[in-house]
């Protein structure tokens, strides 16, 4: 099932399948991590849209709720 990285769950994981963004955004994703392919964990978020925290490749790292309503990932 595809879902944003802002709709999983806390504890949830998925692949990354597509950035939906500029190339600016995409490049600043990759720099991090955050590439298809690669197997994210969403930690926490915040209940009022505030920042999502995520675990990539053992690095925890904050991202925005519109970057993370972005980054599309799949489930299984």
């Amino acid at each position: 099932m595809k879902k944003s990285l802002a709709q999983l769950r806390a504890n949830e994981e998925g692949v990354v399948v597509e950035v939906q963004g500029g190339w600016g955004m995409i490049r600043k994703l990759e720099a991090m991590g955050i590439r298809p392919g690669k197997k994210v964990v969403k930690l926490s978020s915040q209940v009022m849209r505030g920042p999502v925290v995520v675990s990539v490749d053992g690095y925890q790292i904050a991202l925005g709720f519109g970057v993370a309503n972005r980054v599309v990932v799949e489930t299984s």
